[in-house]
This record gives structure tokens, sequence and C-alpha cells, in this order.
């Protein structure tokens, strides 16, 4: 079964369970048992070692990994700290004079989403916790909220040149310029750049669609939509002593530190320039710096401004660590998912294929591309996993026949990672945004697909019009137009539905 179709078999189980039964656990493990099972050829003893040594423990030994977790517990420290001291409550107060709509709350969402576009783990809990008690007075439901912040992670990042998926896409990059690459492929990354277009423009005008409308049309209402999880940390509502100041500090300070945290492991210190820093930089180990940074300098001005005690602050530890906890295990479990697929020999397998038929296919091989891309991190979670299978095959077919060919190639590879990567229910950014927004992570899911699945079926033509045309601003230009058009063309169908519903 290696490097076989078999190898997707397990991670595509996985997904259909999650949506057929509405419970993400036990389908991660399903898919996770059929992956030992494949690995070890049905074996019962190598199966079990298989799930153990090259499974859970080697997902929880990864450095990387690990780093993740430990600033996942660390963010949600910050958090219960930022509600215990009064601060959320503050900009909730904030909140009710200067933001006066439903409106209103998903644009500034949508713009906060848009400033923090260092790193996509950072930028999904950073959002939901600033946000969530704004869209709860606005009557924003949980899922409308969570495919807020999750459109506005990995799209964003994917087109910031000062982000952790820049660093991870030159990486993958070899004997060419990687960062010059990158900032040619932005133009052409239209999954990133039309989501973006497609959600300003259903905020603005209204518009929801599929499962969403459902939820939405509850919450609006001020009925309970269902779609939200108990959360296990400090409720939203505590009156501190805080003011607005004590939630802006620490997200301030933390993407601050963040950025320094990159530079740091980047080696700008020791010589290196600032751009090359980030290329080289190691986003998990940065991540973990910038927010012990954070929690340190936090701590010490909560408590010179005594608005929470050090008992208090010290409280906040295990009960930030708690509010993680649904995160963290779905984590675990799809880093594990994703381990029995490597040991399937999933990325050799699509190596063969597209390598087999590139060279037949040039003409439409962008939007071949932007297919498997979907198709891979879709069904292992992972986009930075994507482009390193990805990348290096567009780079070998083109870099010395076509080069325009090969940035619209490299886009089509990255847009349709990130694509994958936002539809997927075993995706780390995915599930982030569920945490966030603390929204039942199959509901945000099921939510979010048909508007994902809206905006790849026009990254998918734009692909094709891109290989014909190749000038970066002409398809742009046709790309936003044509998401725009889809706009108005949902809204005119919903117009014409209305009266037969009512």
């Amino acid at each position: 079964m290696y490097a076989t179709f078999w190898s997707l078999v397990p991670p595509l189980v996985a997904i259909i369970l999650a949506l057929i039964t509405k419970e993400v656990y036990s389908s991660l493990f399903v898919g996770i048992l059929m992956g030992a099972l494949f690995a070890a050829g049905f074996n019962l003893e190598g199966t079990m070692n298989t799930l153990v040594d090259d499974g859970f423990t080697a997902a929880l030994s990864n450095s990387s990994n690990v780093g993740i977790l430990i600033f996942l517990v660390i963010l949600g420290t910050i958090v219960c700290m930022m509600n215990k001291a009064g601060g959320s409550a503050a900009f909730g107060e904030w909140a009710k004079t200067h933001i006066k709509s439903r409106v209103g709350a998903q644009i500034v969402t949508i713009i906060l989403g848009m400033l923090i576009f260092v790193d996509d783990y950072f930028n999904c809990l950073t959002v939901g916790s600033v946000m969530k008690p704004v869209a709860k007075k606005h009557n924003v439901s949980a899922s409308k909220l969570s495919y807020l912040i999750d459109a506005t992670a990995a799209p964003i990042c994917i087109i910031a040149p000062i982000s952790s998926w820049a660093a991870a896409v030159t990486s993958y990059v070899e004997r060419e310029d990687g960062f010059t690459l990158f900032l040619q492929s932005i133009p052409y990354n239209y999954y990133a750049l039309l989501t973006i277009t497609f959600m300003i423009g259903m905020v603005l005008m209204k518009i929801d669609f599929g499962p969403m409308k459902k939820y939405e049309s509850l919450a609006s209402a001020g009925k309970d939509a269902g779609d939200e999880i108990e959360s296990t940390s400090v409720p939203e509502n505590i009156k501190g002593k805080g003011k607005v100041f004590d939630l802006i500090f620490p997200v301030a300070i933390l993407i601050i530190a963040c950025v320094f945290g990159m530079i740091y492991t980047g080696g700008f210190f020791e010589g290196e320039n600032f751009i090359d820093a980030f290329a080289n930089c190691s986003a998990s180990k940065s991540l973990v710096i910038g927010s012990v940074i954070a929690l340190i300098l936090t701590i010490i001005v909560y408590l010179i401004r005594r608005v929470i005690s050090f008992r208090e602050c010290m409280a906040c530890i295990p009960e930030g660590f708690k509010s993680m906890v649904p995160a963290i295990l779905i984590l675990t479990m799809a880093w594990t998912l994703k381990n029995m697929t490597d040991a399937l020999g999933a990325s050799e397998f699509v190596d063969t294929v597209v390598s087999q038929h590139a060279e037949a296919l040039q003409v439409v091989l962008p939007a071949i591309i932007f297919l498997i891309a979907v198709f891979i991190s879709f069904s292992t979670g992972t986009s930075w996993g994507t482009f390193g299978i990805l990348i290096p095959i567009v780079v070998e077919l083109f870099e010395n026949i076509d080069p325009t060919m090969m940035i619209i190639s490299i886009s089509a590879c990255m847009a349709g990672a990130v694509c994958g990567d936002h539809c997927s229910p075993i995706s780390d950014t995915t599930i982030m945004a569920s945490a966030g927004a603390k929204c039942d992570h199959v509901k945000h899911v099921s939510t979010q697909l048909p508007y994902a699945v809206t905006v790849a079926a026009i990254s998918f033509v734009m692909y094709f019009v891109a290989s014909l045309i190749k000038n970066a601003v002409i398809c742009l230009i046709i790309g936003l137009a044509l998401t725009i058009g889809t706009l108005f063309v949902i809204k005119a169908m919903q117009k014409k539905k209305s009266p037969k519903t009512e």
C-alpha cells in the first residue's frame, strides 16, 4: 500500500466520518487506526507499535508540535488573565458605543484579522478572544465568527511577505530567490485574494447561504443558534478594574514579541538581514519565545496597575490550559493522522503522479495543480506539507522553460493548499478558528464549506485564464469582477426565493 492511492484513504475516511457523525475525536481515531493497519500490513503487533511509536509518540515528541502546544497553553492563560482583569469586559463596553451593528462587528473582526498577519495560529486565537464578546453582543453566530477568523488567517498569511507562511514557502524553493518568487506570486494567489473580497462583499451585502444561513438567522433573532461550545475558561462577563488598555497591551506585546522571536530564530542578531531572518525562522519556536515574553510582561504590568493579584495570575495558568484542551486534543490527533499518511508514502505517490503527467498538460497545469493541492491539503490537513510536496516539482518543471508559468503554478500550489486547509476538518488552522470563536468544530466546517467551495470554483477558472493571458493585473481584475458578480447572483437568487418561503 506504500506510495499508492491507499495512502490517502485514512485521512479521507476520517474526514467523511467527521462530517457524517458530527463527532471529530472518534472519526480522527478511526482514520489513525486505519493508517496504522495499512502501514503495518494488518499485523496486530506492528499496528500497535506504529500507532504508539510512529503515531502519537512521534507527534508529541516533535519539537515544532510541542512548541505550538506550549504557545496554545500560554495564549489561553493570557486570554484568561485579560478576562479576569476586566480587559475584555472593558473592550466590550467600548464596543457598545463604537460598534453599533452586526455588520460593524463583522467588519472589525475582518480588519483585526488582516492586521494580525504574522502567523495563522496566533491570528485565530487572538482575534477570537478579542472579538467573541463583541460578536455575542451583536448577535453574530459562533459559526459566522469562526468563518471570519478562518478566512482572515491562512488567506492573509499566505499573501503577507512578513509571516511564518512566507518563510515556509521560500524554504521550499531551491536554486531560486524564494522571497522574490513569493512576492511575484501574490497577484496570482486567487484563492487568498478572492476569499478576502468575497468575505467583505458578503458582510456588506448581508448575504448568507447554505447551513450558515440557519445559524445566522437564529442568532440575529437573539435565539440560541446551537453552534457554540461551552467555555471551560473564565466567563467573559467578569467585571474587573481593567481598562481597554489591559486588553490592547497583551495583544500588542504578543505581536511585537512574536516578530522579535521570528527574527531572533532566523539569525537577525547574528548578521542575517531582516527578510532572510524571516525566511529562515522557526515559526514554532518563535511563537513560544513571543508568548513567554508577553506572559511575563503582562503579569508585571497587571501587578503594577493592581488590576489582578499574583495569586489570580497563577490561577489563570490551569484555567488557560483547560480552555485549550479541545484544540490540543484535535491537533494531537490530526498530527498523528499526518504521521500515518507519511508512513504510507502519500508525498511519494503525489510526486510520481504529478511528474508523470506534467509535461503533457502544461497549458492547463496551473488549474490542475490547484486541484491537486486542494485535494492533498484537504486530505492531510496541512498546507505546509502540500507546499513541500508540490513547489519543488513546479520549480523543476518550469524554471528553464517558462518563468511566468512557474510563478503562476507556484501561486496555484499555494492557493490550493490554503483552500484545502481552509475546508479540512483535520486542519490545525480550522481547529484553532473554531476554538477561537468557541464554535462547535464540525458545525464550523460544515457552515464555511459552501463559502470556501464557491471561491475555489472561481479560483479554478482563474487559473485557466491566467495560463492563457499571463498578465497579473488583467487577470486579477477579471477575478475580482467574477467574485463580485457571483455575490450579486447569489443575492438575486435569494430575493427570488424569499417570497415563496414567506
